[in-house]
């Protein structure tokens, strides 16, 4: 039977890469099943196997740890650098984006909230 080992939803094309070529590397049996055509279901990789299902965790487990110690030294190297994505960078580069977004969450809000003025009077 089929074991699902790994949703696609919003996972990088570089990431998904590295997962099946990590995945022939060792030789485990997978297959991948596309994205629907509206979003609505996400791709997802498959073993075709239950008894390679742990190992196959076990390597994805790895891989994640080693990928999650990479992408971090890689940010931490664009924020020494001055090349890193901040609060005060994203809004330098779009200023009214930031201050539209800023409105709605004011407007969102004050409805929210608006109902509970009145309840002590």
């Amino acid at each position: 039977m089929a074991t699902l080992l790994f949703s696609l939803r919003n996972v990088p094309d570089d990431e998904a890469d590295e997962i099946r070529a990590l995945l022939d590397q060792h030789g485990v049996d997978w297959y991948e099943t596309p994205a629907s055509v509206f979003g609505i279901s996400a791709g997802a990789i498959w073993l075709r196997d239950d008894s390679a299902a742990q190992e196959a965790k076990l390597l994805l487990d790895n891989y994640q740890a080693e990928r999650f110690a990479r992408q971090r030294e890689q940010h931490q190297q664009s924020i020494a650098e001055g090349r890193g994505v901040t609060l005060a960078h994203a809004i330098r580069e779009h200023p009214l984006q930031f201050l539209v977004y800023l409105i709605a969450i004011a407007v969102v809000l004050y409805f929210s909230i608006k109902p509970f003025f009145g309840l002590g009077q």
